[in-house]
């Protein structure tokens, strides 16, 4: 690894951590995405077309419910990296502390006003599907809230270990989960019966169990001087997380409402069998994107320690190369574009269309959004994200009424759904740069500089 290094000029350990990790991400994500794509086919055969849309809007809908981490958990990313940035390590553990502890009560309150709520709630209507699914609707969504909200409080370990700049962690958890999802799934579609109730039970049980075997581990040796504690528990903490918290909080419900909400938009308008395809051009133009995230995503948590430590050299350096990887992506998808037809045929057959508007539409999507996360990795590093709230509520309240107005209005079908979002993000592409160059150059003032 040294005389790779060596050849490539790569002289910060900075660096050479970042590197390593992306090294082990990109064979983590690699899995992933093969893994992912494998399970779309079994997946439709199992449970078929209307009933995948009708799972794909449920999945989008309970992924709502992770802002109710109230931004702890990107506020404690941020303020773990900062204590152990400054040597504090008793610090370090009172925020981790305080954290779990305040997103276990959390949870608990999540869950109990959910199982109230269930019982008056017709989920049928809700997800606008057969009423033949109305009993596995009204027993699955309880388990898979119960389950989302142990989740919330085990995938705080994943915090901490991207804090400590060990990138890869959450990759390899993606990529065993994935794994082991094929594998169940692929088991169940040797029974006879199809069920979205079963399905749906072991999506949300599988990563709890991995979830809560790491905290375990990880709490047992490498980070056993971080180990959650009751007596560290304070307000103080509390509000040190949240000073940043709070922002990344009101940013992640508006990102939630943004790009979480176009299943649901689409399930409305078009009926659910219109989320397949949908679905379908996502994943597949999103594989840059999560390319493109395996290179940046580092550099979060690395930025933190940078910007702390003064070493805006080291900042500026890492986002001129990262933004020459980035000129790849539009090459990307212009052969991703001529591949599609044959790609799709392969994986999921004929029945499912995708149309050149929708593919064309995505790839937009794509470009505005790996441009914008350059960015905006910096900014979070950093905690001054103000400027990013005000943008971010702005884009949640225009994408809805847009969506409809394309889609049903303008008659953009699909399409149209997908460009309302571009049009949502633009004027933040633009944005971005400016806040960076100002922070960069010590001359932010004002907004761009809270």
């Amino acid at each position: 690894m040294n005389k790779i290094y060596k050849t490539l000029g790569i002289n910060s350990s900075r660096t050479q951590n970042i590197a390593k990790h992306i090294g082990w991400s990109t064979l983590y994500k690699g899995g992933s995405i093969l893994a992912n794509f494998l399970l779309v086919p079994i997946t439709i055969d199992y449970l078929d077309q209307e009933n995948y849309g009708v799972w794909l809007t449920l999945s989008s809908f309970i992924s709502w419910f992770s802002f109710f981490d109230i931004g702890l958990g990107n506020g404690l990313r941020n303020k773990f990296a900062e204590a152990k940035a400054i040597g504090d390590m008793k610090l370090a553990q009172a925020y981790v502390s305080s954290a779990y502890f305040t997103i276990t009560f959390i949870s608990i309150i999540l869950v109990v006003l959910f199982l109230i709520a269930n019982i008056f709630i017709n989920w049928t209507s809700v997800f606008n599907t057969a009423l033949s699914l109305e009993k596995d609707l009204s027993i699955l969504m309880p388990v898979i809230v119960g389950f989302f909200g142990l989740q919330l409080v085990s995938k705080l370990i994943t915090t901490i270990y991207t804090a400590d700049q060990n990138h890869s962690l959450q990759g390899k958890i993606d990529f065993l989960t994935k794994l082991l999802s094929l594998i169940i799934v692929w088991l169940l579609t040797k029974t006879n019966d199809s069920s979205l109730l079963i399905f749906g039970i072991v999506f949300s049980v599988l990563p709890v169990i991995i979830l809560i075997g790491l905290n375990f581990l990880a709490f047992s040796t490498k980070y056993k001087d971080y180990k959650p504690s009751i007596k560290l528990w304070k307000k103080d903490h509390i509000r040190d997380i949240m000073s940043v918290g709070i922002n990344f909080f009101i940013i992640q419900i508006a990102a939630i409402v943004l790009f979480s909400t176009d299943n649901f938009i689409i399930i409305k308008l078009f009926g659910p069998t219109e989320v397949v395809p949908y679905n379908l051009a996502y994943k597949y133009y999103s594989i840059l994107v999560m390319g493109y995230s395996i290179i940046i995503a580092p550099y979060w948590s690395s930025f933190t320690e940078a910007y702390t430590k003064g070493d805006f050299n080291w900042i500026k350096t890492s986002v001129k190369n990262i933004q020459k990887i980035w000129l790849f992506i539009p090459l990307g998808l212009i052969i991703m574009l001529i591949l599609s037809k044959w790609f799709f045929k392969i994986w999921v057959g004929e029945e499912i269309k995708i149309s050149l508007e929708l593919s064309l539409a995505m790839m937009l999507f794509v470009i505005l959004m790996t441009y914008n996360m350059i960015f905006v990795n910096f900014i979070n590093g950093t905690g001054k994200v103000k400027l990013q709230l005000v943008t971010s509520l702005i884009s949640m309240t225009i994408n809805i009424p847009l969506s409809i107005l394309f889609a049903k209005v303008f008659h953009w079908g699909l399409a149209g759904v997908v460009l309302a979002t571009c049009v949502s993000l633009g004027y933040s592409v633009i944005l971005r740069p400016i806040q960076y160059k100002k922070i960069i150059n010590k001359t932010a003032t004002g907004i761009w500089n809270k």
